[in-house]
């Protein structure tokens, strides 16, 4: 089943009571510190079964999905450079972890609030999928 909006599979399953609902929106903010596949996994697997559960998870994955592909650039060209400049090599060492720092402390505060029942809407976020 795809949903032609969001060009994303979908698993139907029984609907989240208020109580799961609220769990899975934190899960997908928190599982930031982690990247954008937790929130990918949460989006995919829960977004058709509770409200608040689609709405956060896709805030989450639009959020972590761009820093963390950056991250991980940063670690390849880390990896790279470590063979001939490790200087340049901790630049880009330092760099991932900068990144990995912002997502921690953004992903924690959104689902601090989200925990509490309440949207979150991250401050510096591209929003890419629809």
């Amino acid at each position: 089943m795809t949903n032609p909006v969001n060009r994303l599979p979908a698993v139907d399953g029984p609907p989240l009571t208020p109580a799961q609902d609220r769990q899975w929106a934190f899960v997908a903010h928190c599982g930031g510190i982690l990247g954008f596949v937790p929130s990918l996994l949460v989006y995919i697997f829960l977004r058709r079964r509770g409200p608040f559960t689609d709405q956060e998870s896709l805030e989450a994955l639009n959020f972590t999905l761009p820093p963390t592909i950056l991250a991980a650039l940063a670690n390849l060209l880390a990896m790279i450079f470590g063979l001939f400049s490790p200087a340049l090599s901790s630049v880009f060492a330092l760099l991932a972890l900068a990144v990995w720092v912002f997502l921690t402390v953004y992903s924690v505060a959104a689902a601090l609030q989200v925990n509490k029942g309440q949207p979150y809407r991250y401050r510096f976020n591209l929003r890419l999928i629809k």
